[in-house]
């Protein structure tokens, strides 16, 4: 059975650049285009690892990291996270630490633009880790 990815990005380049990408490895793909969406797509599909954008309407990827804080969200806590944004990185946890208090505990941070090799190889890792 296929490695499941959701990517979790509202620009169209970027996520049809990323299923091509993922797909042509091999893993199924799962996509959304906001953060509500992401949380639904969480729910539903249960996938191995989530690619996620920062800035995205609606619900942005700020709140899908803590609304997986949550316990209610406690089955999906183990599902390794990499942050895909074009925002620096510092910036990112200033801001979430200005809104909830806490650090973000993602499991690896890519700015945009994003190397391809580096990307598979870390998604890859980051899977086979969570057993």
């Amino acid at each position: 059975m296929a490695h499941k990815i959701l990517i979790a990005d509202d620009d169209p380049d970027v996520v049809e650049d990323l299923s091509i990408l993922f797909e042509d490895e091999g893993y199924e793909i799962v996509v959304a285009s906001d953060g509500a969406e992401t949380l639904e797509k969480i729910e539903q599909e249960n996938p191995d690892l989530i690619i996620l954008d920062l800035l995205m309407p609606r619900v942005d990827g700020f709140a899908v990291f803590n609304t997986l804080k949550d316990p209610k969200w406690e089955r999906w806590s183990g599902i390794p996270v990499v942050v895909l944004t074009s925002v620096r990185e510092e910036v990112s946890q200033r801001r979430y630490e200005l809104e909830t208090g806490m650090r973000m505990d993602y499991d690896a941070y890519i700015e945009k633009p994003y190397d391809h090799e580096e990307l598979l190889e870390l998604a890859k890792r980051l899977i086979q880790e969570k057993g």
